[in-house]
């Protein structure tokens, strides 16, 4: 038994060998590398940059107010806003809570909440005039 390599081994190994000096190589960039995506802001975003393009405390405190405000608004109140309409108007279970239609009133009909009964209608306030 021969000891070392058999020549299939060793054209294996050398292309092995070749192969990964090759990956290597490929894993340098280029002086053209990275190519990165073209920054495309929007509006707000344009406008703060320049904003805060000259330091100064109160453009600062500006941004942070404005950023603030504009989650407390979107995260916070709007959301509160809609669970609280949901829940008025939509969970309430209470009587009278939500009159959808309400009863026709016919003349001599009696008002629950009060007792008045409605007076019959008299010629004098719609005159026929047909």
């Amino acid at each position: 038994m021969p000891l070392g390599y058999t020549p299939e081994e060793k054209a294996r190994f050398e292309q092995l060998v070749k192969l990964r000096r090759q990956w290597l190589k490929d894993q340098e960039l280029s002086p053209r590398e990275p190519v990165l995506p073209h920054d495309s802001k929007g509006p707000v975003a344009k406008f703060w940059e320049n904003f805060l393009q000259q330091r100064s405390l109160w453009r600062i405190y500006t941004y942070k107010a404005c950023n603030a405000g504009w989650w407390t608004l979107s995260r916070l109140l709007i959301p509160a806003w809609l669970v609280h309409y949901y829940v008025k108007y939509h969970l309430d279970v209470k009587p009278y809570g939500i009159v959808s239609v309400k009863p026709r009133i016919f003349p001599g009909d009696t008002i629950l909440e009060t007792g008045e009964v409605i007076p019959p209608l008299s010629n004098d306030e719609h005159p026929k005039h047909h």
